[in-house]
């Protein structure tokens, strides 16, 4: 499984309308707006690598209230719950 982590600076008239597009998008786990220097943090959870690409370059720049994207793959997930066997159920 990979897992991304994508920053989005987003047109402000357009972040919760922008957050309930992505929140549906199949791949995107969850969706924060946050405080600092962007205004949405996407939570990604894909496959391959190739599902990463297809969202990214595909069904992100569909959505033309998104400004500017940073795009963080993780590497390892340090955390008391077992994601991996949370993520996996019905994959």
């Amino acid at each position: 499984m990979v897992t991304a982590i994508i920053l989005m600076n987003v047109e402000r008239s357009k972040i919760n309308e922008t957050a309930e597009k992505l929140a549906e998008t199949e791949g995107i786990s969850e969706v924060y707006s946050v405080s600092g220097n962007y205004d949405l943090v996407a939570i990604v959870r894909v496959r391959a690598n190739e599902d990463l690409s297809e969202l990214v370059t595909n069904h992100l720049l569909k959505i033309s209230a998104i400004l500017k994207t940073e795009t963080m793959l993780a590497f390892k997930a340090f955390s008391r719950h077992d994601l991996d066997t949370m993520f996996s159920i019905g994959l």
